[in-house]
């Protein structure tokens, strides 16, 4: 099964292919004989309700600094495609928003992965909260008065913004920290949305654990542990990778929430797990794949190729 497959992600270029999910899905559909076509978002547009975008056709290489070759770029209707992965980075704002309501007028007889409806109603701090029982105490708000009370409630606790990714504008404030109302105003003036507090999870210091799923099933994990000087395991920021395998914790976790993920047509999902607690569900685009595969664990790009034409099919 030959698929034309068209990839929305942040330009080719400015990717460290070591870790990057994207390329490595871009490198097993190539390897299945898939035509690989590359755009940003800014190139998406939808004109009399036909949705196209301009197009490169892409190869790509596992080669540092020589990774991909891109051609002549094409205006191309995008229903004219099987499939399209929708993989550019957050920050999910109007922006991101807008490509969904975008790609939602050509899915699903033009596979569109994940889902973009979902993706839109699903921002991964907020779909989370449908569990609560799995996820440590949680408060969503844009009122000081309220994070002052959960801070006095549970001392320490983490406070990021809602819709932030890759770690940034993460804080951990302990006990006794006194940055609290600076911290506050400064969101305010950063945010529009409210903010988001939890209750610190000192087993994030073992390692934040990112557990990879394929149409609702997990398929693997890598552990990565935050270097002494951060609060944030995310592998950009200095975090370090190991080698992990699924507790029953983690297991029970996944089979909870698996029915909603494929009810939600998410067919790669990324979770996030601290001790035995789950913090976010990463539907947007979703990483972790390629170190999974180099401490040994399963070739997930293979497994979401094979769900995919599956579903193609």
């Amino acid at each position: 099964m030959a698929l034309k497959v068209a990839v929305q992600m942040d330009h080719i270029n400015s990717i460290r292919i070591a870790g990057d999910t994207s390329f490595a899905l871009c490198l097993e559909a190539q390897k299945r004989g898939h035509s690989l076509y590359h755009y940003t978002p800014d190139r998406l547009s939808m004109r009399d309700g036909i949705v196209s975008a301009r197009v490169e056709e892409l190869t790509v290489r596992d080669v540092e600094g020589d990774h991909f070759t891109l051609g002549e770029q094409i205006s191309r209707d995008l229903p004219e495609m099987d499939v399209v992965l929708l993989r550019q980075d957050p920050p999910f704002d109007m922006n991101y928003i807008t490509t969904t309501h975008m790609l939602e007028r050509i899915h699903p007889k033009t596979l569109v992965v994940n889902d973009p409806a979902w993706v839109r109603n699903s921002p991964e701090k907020i779909f989370v909260t449908e569990f609560p029982d799995l996820m440590p105490e949680t408060l969503i708000t844009k009122d000081p008065q309220e994070i002052i009370a959960f801070r006095r409630e549970f001392g320490d606790i983490i406070l990021k913004p809602l819709y932030g990714n890759g770690g940034a504008g993460v804080f951990h404030l302990a006990d006794g920290d006194r940055n609290l109302t600076s911290l506050l105003e400064m969101f305010g003036q950063m945010f529009r949305e409210p903010f988001i507090a939890q209750r610190y999870l000192k087993d994030v210091r073992a390692g934040d654990k990112r557990i990879i799923l394929i149409d609702g099933e997990p398929v693997g994990a890598i552990n990565r542990v935050p270097s002494e000087t951060d609060a944030r395991s995310n592998m950009h920021v200095g975090g370090r990778a190991e080698k992990t395998e699924l507790t029953d914790r983690e297991r029970e976790i996944c089979a909870r929430i698996g029915p909603s993920l494929r009810e939600r047509g998410f067919i790669l999902v990324g979770i996030d797990v601290i001790g035995d607690y789950m913090t976010e569900i990463n539907v947007t685009s979703p990483t972790g794949i390629r170190e999974v595969k180099k401490f040994g664990g399963a070739d997930i790009a293979a497994l979401f190729w094979d769900a995919v034409e599956n579903k193609r099919r």
